[in-house]
């Protein structure tokens, strides 16, 4: 079909003739009526993509590594001047015997025959019975863990064939991470036949889980008395991949992540605090009972003025 010069075609409408009369205003409302009318297709921009960022976890308090007097705010402590009984806020007891791992002969009680304060003391007493011996071990176990900062402990230590005082740490999560992954910190350790001399030991694991140690003994005080003659204060000051080891004030060992090697490292861990009593064991040489009677006069005590934890400002 043709159609005349200047017409728009559209299926439901007629043809019609532009006319001179019309003019310009009428071909510019036709040539809008034919046109379509579109939405420009301009694309939305593409917002620039953020990358997630994972919280920085909080610097843990007093992680760095600062002088032994630096360490003067007193965080958690027990002065032990009550009477009778501990706090049981603070301590708990391990309880029974058993050789704990170690061939000793005591059986550990909660009673106030073995554990109990009085002079500003805490006294944990090692006895002898019938059919062997009851002494004390408690800890700050679910009451108290203890991270970076010093720890002092002032004691007097017993001393005797067979018997084995003991100042000492250990990891907090044992329970779900078994020793010796968990850690242990031994800050004094004495053998009562060589009362002249103590020793420390960190206790740690492989990457198999395989017991590894280091550490020091043959630690004397200065004059070379018995540690059981007086007071000393027994210290361990731990920061990021560093512990450190004192006796009244005086550095004497220093360990750190580096020295661990490949193995397992726990020491920036959560711990808590045990203080205990043996009688016999691995440790002092496996005496005898016999030998320990005849040797030793019973009753023997550990005497501790304090416990203090300290942090750094």
């Amino acid at each position: 079909m043709n159609y005349p010069s200047g017409t728009c075609f559209s299926p439901t409408m007629q043809t019609f003739p532009l006319t001179r009369v019309a003019g310009a205003s009428l071909l510019a409302l036709l040539l809008i009526a034919c046109t379509e009318s579109k939405t420009p297709n301009i694309p939305a921009p593409t917002p620039t993509p953020t990358t997630p960022t994972t919280p920085t976890a909080p610097a843990a308090v007093n992680a760095d590594s600062r002088d032994y007097a630096d360490y003067t705010e007193l965080q958690w402590a027990d002065e032990f001047n009550g009477s009778g009984a501990i706090d049981p806020a603070k301590w708990m007891f391990d309880l029974g015997a058993g050789g704990w791992g170690n061939r000793e002969f005591e059986t550990y009680t909660n009673s106030t025959d073995n554990v109990y304060q009085s002079g500003g003391n805490l006294v944990i007493q090692a006895l002898q019975t019938s059919g062997g011996y009851t002494s004390g071990r408690v800890l700050t176990k679910n009451k108290k863990d203890f991270q970076f900062g010093r720890i002092d402990v002032r004691a007097k230590l017993p001393q005797g064939v067979g018997i084995w005082p003991a100042i000492w740490m250990l990891g907090s999560d044992i329970d779900t991470n078994n020793w010796p992954k968990c850690g242990e910190v031994d800050i004094m350790e004495l053998r009562g036949q060589t009362p002249t001399e103590t020793l420390t030991t960190l206790h740690y694991a492989d990457q198999s889980g395989n017991h590894q140690q280091s550490g020091i003994d043959h630690i004397k005080l200065p004059d070379g008395s018995s540690f059981a003659n007086d007071f000393h204060t027994y210290s361990v000051v731990r920061s990021t991949n560093q512990v450190r080891f004192y006796l009244d004030g005086q550095l004497y060992y220093t360990f750190t992540k580096s020295m661990a090697g490949a193995n397992t490292y726990p020491f920036n861990n959560n711990f808590f605090v045990v203080l205990n009593v043996a009688v016999g064991g691995d440790f002092v040489g496996n005496p005898s009972m016999a030998a320990i009677n005849a040797a030793t006069t019973f009753p023997k005590q550990m005497q501790v003025d304090y416990v203090r934890y300290y942090q750094y400002k």
